[in-house]
């Protein structure tokens, strides 16, 4: 496939192509294993095979900064006016490399075990049941903003430690910050992110000034103890209600940039996941019924929904070293794009892909990533999406849609404007 084959193909932009890119990927893990996209300057790759090897190659990276310059990478620094959203997002974890990623994502992984999690699971539920009945109660509405969009932003709220009364804020910041990494971004979005990145920030380091005088058991009061301690100190994760040991130190922008990353990235994955899956069941109604007839099928069924209709439909990664990708060599200072939704796709790794199949036992999907940066939160976002489908089944078993959904305009982080529904 040439250069201008790749870019007629691959049409993020298009409406059509953001609705069903399936058949597009298609075409191009037909084509080759690395294509050129000269519009966004990317490489983009849809196999399975090469997306789940270079998600583990330290050859990349999700920066560049621990080891160049922009100038000596050949890249251009960002706009000086930008320079409240880098920052905030240069000191995530999703962004760094070693050791500053390891010593954060040590200290923040012992709210996110498996077991840590569980304990939240009669909360998740309770919120997962509460939001499902009051939809029921009013016939029907719109189950992303009633449902899919509150739970984790509570779930995750409830963990950090946010008033009530400011949980409101929360989705708009993220919404707009997390623009910011759609392809080729509109300066109109830059600036929304900007402003929501200084927004948060400021909000964000209220609140740890508030914490560190009157700490908590929520994830804050735990941060600001390591932040505090140079050496051990002793906190409580998130709501878990079980004391653990914390090691290393954080910088207040550390704190910060973690807390909005956690948002952000803490519900996505439920948010479209829970809408987009629903839009699949609705649109295979012999797999829905099966679902209704054996609810023991959920576990499975959720990871099948994460397969199918990948929310984070692609994942960049720097290219720090020369690569050779199918003979074909990628140099330094390069960009891959690494084709989540493709290659969850891929026939060489899944039998029949493009059929759902809520049963299905082999299923290493790759929608949490893989290596440095899998997914922190994947414990919670499968608790939070097993309950939130359970609910729904519970409570509506006649749940159909009263409309004809449309897709947002971006593509990176695919979801649905809305999902009006019947009872």
């Amino acid at each position: 496939m040439t250069r201008a084959e790749a870019a007629a193909v691959f049409d993020p932009w298009s409406p059509e192509f953001v609705a069903d890119p399936y058949p597009a990927y298609a075409r191009l893990r037909a084509a080759g294993r690395v294509h050129r996209f000269e519009p966004t300057d990317q490489w983009l790759i849809p196999r399975y095979a090469d997306v789940a090897a270079l998600l583990r190659d330290r050859r990349l990276g999700r920066t560049y900064l621990h080891r160049f310059t922009h100038e000596e990478f050949g890249r251009t620094p960002p706009p000086p006016e930008h320079e409240p959203f880098h920052t905030l997002n240069a000191h995530g974890l999703l962004d760094l490399e070693p050791p500053d990623h390891t010593r954060i994502r040590r200290l923040v992984s012992q709210a996110f075990t498996p077991r840590t999690v569980e304990r939240l699971a009669p909360t998740v539920r309770r919120l997962a049941d509460d939001l499902v009945a009051r939809l029921c109660a009013d016939g029907g509405g719109d189950l992303l903003a009633r449902v899919a969009e509150p739970l984790p932003v509570a779930v995750i709220a409830e963990m950090l430690g946010i008033p009530a009364a400011d949980r409101h804020l929360l989705r708009p910041w993220s919404a707009a910050i997390v623009g910011m990494f759609e392809l080729n971004p509109t300066e109109e979005v830059a600036r929304r992110a900007v402003d929501a990145s200084r927004e948060f920030s400021a909000y964000l380091r209220e609140l740890i000034a508030e914490r560190r005088f009157r700490p908590g058991t929520d994830l804050i009061s735990a941060l600001i103890a390591a932040h505090d301690d140079p050496g051990d100190s002793t906190a409580r994760a998130a709501g878990a209600g079980a004391s653990h040991r914390v090691r290393g130190r954080l910088s207040e922008q550390e704190m910060v940039s973690t807390c909005v990353l956690l948002l952000n990235a803490g519900h996505e994955a439920t948010v479209n996941t829970t809408a987009n899956g629903w839009l699949t069941l609705f649109r295979h109604p012999e797999q829905l019924a099966a679902l209704r007839a054996d609810p023991a099928l959920l576990p499975t069924a959720v990871e099948e929904l994460m397969r199918y209709d990948t929310p984070l439909q692609m994942f960049e990664r720097w290219v720090l070293d020369d690569i050779e990708i199918g003979g074909t060599v990628v140099p330094r200072g390069s960009e891959v794009a690494l084709l989540f939704g493709s290659a969850n796709r891929d026939p060489e790794r899944f039998a029949d892909p493009d059929r759902l199949d809520l049963g299905r036992r082999d299923n290493p999907h790759i929608s949490f990533g893989a290596g440095l940066h899998y997914c922190l939160g994947a414990p919670l976002a499968r608790l939070e999406l097993q309950a939130v489908f359970e609910a729904l089944l519970r409570r509506a078993p006649g749940l159909r849609p009263a409309a004809e959904p449309r897709w947002r305009p971006g593509y990176v982080i695919r979801g649905l404007t809305e999902l009006l529904v019947e009872v």
